[in-house]
């Protein structure tokens, strides 16, 4: 029985449609075109990982993380972008965004990313 789930937000319909299939056998993936059907849809479900891009229409992908952190959510969360210039290394870790990747994907590094970023932790003595 598959488990952890991931809620993909991009405008791009192609992108979403490569997440889904890319992480269909490992994961439960959730579908949203915008942050407000991410918001409206998907509210009061328990994610495990968000991964956003960063310009989406009206509300950015790191605006949607932030908004869902202060709603509780503790899960990890990766921003994607076509404009990797428009963020800084500084702003994603004040933001606790785990991975940054640039369009285009390069599918094999970032399905090890969330591999890693799922994967059980170690509790620490």
């Amino acid at each position: 029985m598959i488990e952890k789930k991931i809620l993909v937000v991009d405008d791009d319909e192609s992108i979403r449609k490569t997440f889904h299939l890319l992480l269909k056998k490992q994961y439960r993936v959730f579908l949203a075109r915008d942050s407000e059907e991410a918001l409206r849809e998907h509210k009061g479900l328990k994610f495990d990982l968000i991964i956003a891009d960063l310009r989406l229409p009206r509300l950015s992908g790191l605006e949607l993380i932030d908004r869902l952190r202060g709603l509780g959510y503790r899960g990890e969360a990766i921003l994607i972008s076509a404009h990797p210039d428009c963020i800084s290394v500084d702003e994603l870790g004040r933001h606790a965004i785990g991975h940054f990747f640039a369009k285009p994907l390069d599918l094999n590094v970032l399905s090890r990313s969330i591999d890693y970023l799922l994967q059980p932790r170690e509790a620490v003595a």
